[in-house]
């Protein structure tokens, strides 16, 4: 089994001795933040993004143009629209509009159909919400390292049952590899919800043992101690991470009563002009595997 070598494989310790990562958000340049994304640890935190010149409306809309700086915006939803307000929707839980990210609950290490996804907080909560990243090119080694036979599974395709909210795709499934190469290019992805929906489904067939081993191992893996950087975004912090190198979860967070200060981060996901090339089983849930190409995102469905 091979062993990376890259910027992109790191641990908390690194981070925490690093600096580098932090940058005021005056000061960041597009093709530096671009460079870093792709290129470096593919992780990249701004200060300051200037909230107090804005509203909620406004700071949402200022920093969708920010991101049309060094990418290109996606669809979140069959309408189209580029923006997700990361919030307690307090929807129910059998609520098909339910999702992860507007729930106050604990999310699970995890990536999102894009190549950057990005991140501004313009409320956070009263207690909780912390971010936890882990470097998947850290993960890789690991496994390799300590469990190459389910390293090997993880390079198989898995399915993916459709996101109940991805209401433009006529796919009821797809299928697609956690670890990945092509040209060289390391890539992960990895939405364990999607996947075990798919095992769920009684005209789906069921994962091997042997997968939900694998998949099982690399959560405990991102968890050990030492793997995954902390972050607590404050109001005008803006989170940038490549999806193909990183995985992300939340901590639970318990919410401020007045409706006004509720947690809120503003999500947007990126298709880079720099992107890496996929291999070709991502085609049927991106789009598009090319690098540089525009991909990911849902597609948008007609009225």
């Amino acid at each position: 089994m091979r062993s990376l070598d890259h910027p992109a494989v790191w641990t908390r310790k690194d981070f925490e001795e690093e600096s580098e990562w932090i940058i005021p958000f005056a000061k960041a340049d597009p093709d530096d933040l671009r460079n870093r994304l792709e290129k470096g640890s593919g992780v990249v935190l701004l200060r300051d993004f200037p909230l107090r010149d804005h509203s909620q409306d406004s700071a949402r809309e200022a920093f969708l143009n920010w991101c049309r700086s060094i990418g290109h915006p996606l669809s979140q939803n069959e309408r189209g629209d580029t923006v997700f307000d990361v919030s307690d929707a307090g929807f129910g839980k059998n609520d098909p509009r339910t999702r992860g990210p507007n729930t106050s609950n604990k999310l699970s290490f995890h990536t999102d159909r894009c190549d950057v996804i990005a991140f501004l907080c313009w409320k956070q909560a009263k207690e909780g919400g912390e971010n936890e990243i882990v470097s998947s090119m850290r993960l890789y080694n690991e496994i390799a390292r300590r469990r190459p036979d389910l390293l090997a599974v993880l390079e198989e395709t898995f399915l993916y049952k459709r996101h109940t909210v991805d209401l433009g795709n006529d796919q009821t499934y797809c299928e697609q590899p956690v670890f990945s190469f092509c040209q060289e290019h390391f890539a992960c992805s990895f939405l364990r919800v999607l996947i075990d929906r798919a095992h769920a489904d009684p005209d789906l067939p069921n994962l091997t043992d042997t997968q939900v081993e694998a998949m099982n191992f690399l959560e405990e893996v991102a968890a050990e101690p030492g793997n995954a950087a902390f972050l607590h975004q404050q109001p005008g912090d803006v989170l940038l991470l490549n999806n193909w190198v990183t995985l992300h979860r939340r901590s639970a967070f318990v919410d401020h009563d007045d409706p006004a200060e509720k947690r809120c981060l503003f999500r947007i996901w990126l298709s880079m002009p720099d992107s890496r090339p996929l291999d070709p089983r991502f085609a049927a849930n991106f789009g598009a595997t090319e690098a540089g190409a525009i991909r990911g995102g849902f597609q948008t469905k007609e009225p």
